[in-house]
């Protein structure tokens, strides 16, 4: 019997509100949702249990340290190898992971998605395509501020402090720097049919080479 052959690993970075959940949703439907595992990298943010709330507030969450990379670089590779993995449920209004968590099989298609996942080089190595989701920063701060207040129970001045603080600074310093890193940019992101046609057709001919 012929081996199975390994996972197409995708990774699709971007700023926040830049669309990439779209441009992922958009992959999961075309390709087909049982074909796809599928990874937020803001899944594996530490946990902050042991610090009070006032604290947790204080953290820089746009910094690559803030995030627990390694276990999700293990956890890429289990996929790889066709093992299930039990990925961390993040609770985003307490700023902590839940003591739950979601089995992932592993798929045809593995997609990683997240703001820093190109920053890291030892995540970026194990992505067979990488997008980058290009869009402009008024675009992407109104996106974060509707989601937040909506998603995330922060009031307006809260995310304003945020960006102006962390997320801004952080943007220029790690997610900008690591498009140099990408196949290929997607202005719009999911609204961008002609790049978002010439993507899904990539994967379908690699899933067919398989």
């Amino acid at each position: 019997m012929a081996e199975k052959s390994s996972p197409i690993v995708l990774g699709i970075a971007g700023g926040t509100g830049s669309g990439k959940t779209t441009v992922a949703n958009v992959i999961l439907n075309r390709v087909g949702a049982g074909k796809i595992a599928f990874l937020p990298h803001d899944a594996y943010y530490k946990n902050l249990d042991d610090l009070p709330r006032s604290q947790r507030d204080l953290i820089n969450f746009d910094h690559p340290d803030s995030l627990e990379t390694d276990l999700m670089v293990q956890h890429l590779r289990e996929l790889r190898k066709g093992k299930p993995v039990d990925i961390p449920i993040y609770d985003f209004t307490r700023h902590s992971r839940t003591d739950r968590t979601s089995r992932i099989e592993s798929q045809p298609v593995i997609l990683v998605e997240g703001i820093l996942v190109f920053a890291e080089a030892k995540l970026r190595s194990l992505f067979d395509i990488k997008i980058f989701v290009d869009t402009p920063p008024d675009i992407r701060f109104i996106r974060r501020l509707e989601r937040d207040i909506i998603e995330r129970d922060r009031t307006v001045e809260s995310v304003i402090q945020q960006y102006q603080m962390t997320v801004r600074p952080m943007h220029l310093e790690f997610v900008e720097p690591s498009k140099r890193y990408a196949d290929v940019i997607i202005p719009e992101g999911g609204l961008n049919t002609v790049a978002m046609d010439m993507v899904v057709a990539r994967i379908e001919n690699m899933l067919q080479l398989e």
